[in-house]
């Protein structure tokens, strides 16, 4: 089989905070996915970098007394260490305050500009007088001016959901000094996204290009209509000035991807690699974004268009990851609620534990994933320690007293070599198409598979046993093999722990390939405990570690819990028929309102209904999401069509509309009860 040359980047993490567990979601995804190409063989480049420009990290860095240059060179630190702790192997991990992204995006905006792709116009935008700068949307707050809820940002409002334009908040104030902003005019360039329509829309229906619920949202942004992009910002701004444009700087969007030309450019600039070649025009290797649901439209809209208007190649896919949940709640950096990378660290958890989870959760789709603390505890320590480590210290122990640390010069027949060895080809083609939950349940039950062989043969009472050495010898060595196998499968899971198996097997880095042999007649080193299982008290200080940022939001009320309906019986409920379902479609109502229509995914068949949440939610954030509805509810004939169902919220006299989200674990078509 000819070798693959792949090129794959992971979105750049904002130099303007810690990393938290969430973002780790899509570097783990992507990290894997690196990992098991890499053992297959491929030529694969893997890059990153921190995202360094903008307003927010010019005014964060005023705050503490820096220069941006030095802010940013702190957080690059911290990143590098905290991405370091998780084992995510980048080849490079730059930054776009560099000057090959300097001198890049240059060249694509020139290029840009005499395709005819530029446009300058005059915009109109609030403005501090006292700090003497326009105001991203983020730095104006304000009341919303739907639910009139206090200190709300300029995009959106977290109390009832509701999104606006920054004018129209009422009582507006800088975030930055507490100033009332003006509306002010400013010339600002354009990249004509307008234009790139019909390219787009061919480009995103490519198969294999998106995943589906990402093809859905294409659509629905295509329909809408594409806006030209506004590609400029004023001084004071920290980023790149725009060639022939004194005072103008390009928005941090323009040169972030870039970014990812970039890093690769100072990596082949080190090892000698020629960069057209996984760049330009033409270019026969693969290249693999994996980014998280927030950033799609940067991502399969803006930036494959700038790539083809500036005569670069476009990427062979995207790969999206939903978000992180801890125990159910939503985690946000602007909300504060979020557990940082290193507290994890630092309390003493493993990170491939952690590894391990998100792998067991994370699917090709772009479902939310949930860290449940409790079921975290759980499944690591009953499938990493109970069940496949337990292998090795059954058997290893015995090799080295007995038999001078030499396995067999052959194993006794078992059907379990074959089954371990022919389940490559299946856990491969899951690793290729990011199906890690299956890969994992697939090698799980392998791991219980041989458990039972352990539990059958017994090697601690055939050692005590006359006459049985042969036989102990031939059963902990076909153990050590297929301890090994497994090794190898969880390899791009486990890194650092497959890299101690390696060592204690005396063996060299475990390849793909490798599953085809076996190890007879060869000398192992001496067993030291693996992994040990996690302790309750470190998941409990790592709550107390981050316990100010993961104590609920206060949700402003103004009434009193409505008081409990009358009393029904058991016969009365059971004629409600609860069923969980996916949203697998979600689109605005042209003169409702309040509705939302949803198609919902049933498990056998699909529904169509019209909800009164659209207050409370952007269609995009809810595609991929479960839900409960009432699956009995008669037919609803409405002005915009007919409503099959009614999904199931929380609500109250105050503002605020919550739909019930089952756990990650129900599935479409469930019963609810």
């Amino acid at each position: 089989m000819s070798k693959r040359k792949i090129l794959v980047t992971n979105a750049l993490p904002y130099a303007n905070g810690a990393i938290h567990l969430g973002h780790l979601v899509g570097y783990v995804q992507a990290d894997i996915w690196v990992r098991f190409q890499k053992m297959r063989g491929n030529t694969v480049y893997y890059v990153c970098g921190d995202d360094t420009h903008g307003t927010p990290i010019m005014i964060n860095a005023e705050k503490q007394g820096m220069t941006p240059e030095t802010f940013i060179a702190k957080m690059y630190d911290e990143h590098v260490a905290d991405f370091a702790g998780f084992h995510i192997g980048f080849d490079e991990f730059y930054t776009t305050n560099s000057p090959e992204n300097k001198a890049l995006a240059s060249n694509i905006y020139r290029r840009l500009k005499a395709n005819g792709k530029i446009a300058v116009k005059t915009i109109s935008q609030l403005y501090d007088p006292q700090k003497q700068m326009f105001l991203p949307d983020r730095f104006v707050k304000g009341e919303c001016p739907k639910c009139a809820a206090k200190d709300q940002y300029g995009d959106n409002c977290e109390v009832c959901g509701a999104t606006y334009a920054p004018t129209e908040l009422k009582n507006p104030f800088s975030a930055v000094s507490g100033a009332t902003p003006e509306l002010r005019q400013s010339e600002h360039y354009f990249f004509k996204l307008s234009e790139c329509g019909e390219f787009l829309q061919d480009w995103t229906r490519q198969p294999g290009r998106l995943q589906k619920e990402a093809a859905n949202k294409m659509g629905e942004w295509f329909e809408a209509g594409l806006q030209d992009w506004d590609i400029s910002r004023d001084a004071p701004y920290f980023g790149f000035e725009i060639p022939d444009a004194p005072g103008k700087y390009f928005y941090v969007w323009l040169d972030a991807p870039i970014g990812y030309i970039a890093a690769t450019q100072h990596l082949f600039d080190r090892i000698g690699e020629n960069l057209e070649a996984y760049w330009a025009e033409g270019s026969d290797a693969e290249l693999y974004h994996f980014i998280g649901k927030d950033i799609l439209y940067f991502h399969a809209l803006f930036w494959p268009a700038v790539l083809k208007h500036s005569g670069h190649r476009t990427p062979t896919a995207i790969n999206v990851n939903g978000f992180l949940t801890v125990n159910g709640e939503k985690m946000s950096k602007s909300r504060g609620t979020f557990i940082t990378a290193k507290s994890y660290l630092d309390v003493g958890l493993n990170p491939e534990w952690l590894r391990y989870y998100y792998a067991a959760k994370l699917g090709s789709g772009i479902e939310d994933a949930d860290l449940s603390l409790s079921d975290f505890v759980a499944r690591v320590n009953s499938d990493l320690v109970g069940k496949y480590i337990n292998i090795a210290s059954r058997a290893a122990g015995f090799i080295s007293k007995r038999f001078a640390g030499k396995l067999a010069v052959e194993l006794p027949a078992s059907p379990l070599v074959d089954k371990l060895q022919s389940a490559a080809g299946s856990l491969a083609e899951g690793f290729e198409t990011r199906e890690y939950s299956r890969v994992l349940r697939e090698i799980m039950a392998l791991t219980d598979e041989v458990n039972q062989y352990v539990d059958q043969v017994k090697p601690w009472e055939l050692a005590k046993q006359e006459g049985k050495d042969a036989e102990l010898h031939g059963a902990c060595s076909l153990l050590i093999n297929l301890f090994r196998l497994l090794t190898i499968y969880l390899k791009p899971v486990l890194p650092k722990l497959a890299a101690d198996i390696e060592a204690f097997l005396n063996v060299g880095p475990l390849q793909w390939n490798d599953a085809a042999k076996l190890l007879l007649n060869h000398e192992i080193e001496p067993y030291s405990h693996l992994m040990t299982r996690i302790d309750t008290k470190q998941v409990e200080a790592l709550v107390e570690a981050n316990k100010q940022s993961l104590s609920p939001a206060v949700v402003p009320t103004t009434s009193s819990i409505e008081p409990i309906a009358p009393t029904i019986n058991i016969d009365d409920f059971g004629k409600i028929d609860l069923r969980v379902a996916r949203i697998i479609d979600c689109q605005h109502i042209d003169g409702a309102e309040k509705l939302l229509q949803l198609t919902l995914d049933l498990g056998d068949h699909t529904r169509n209904v019209f909800s009164g949440i659209k207050s409370a939610y952007k269609p995009e954030d809810l595609v991929g999401k479960l839900t409960v509805m009432v699956a009995n509810l008669a037919p609803r004939k409405m002005k915009f069509g007919v409503s099959e169902g009614m999904v199931l919220a929380a609500s109250g006299e105050g503002p605020g509309i919550y739909l019930l989200n089952p756990d990650s674990g129900a599935q479409p078509g469930m019963r609810v009860g």
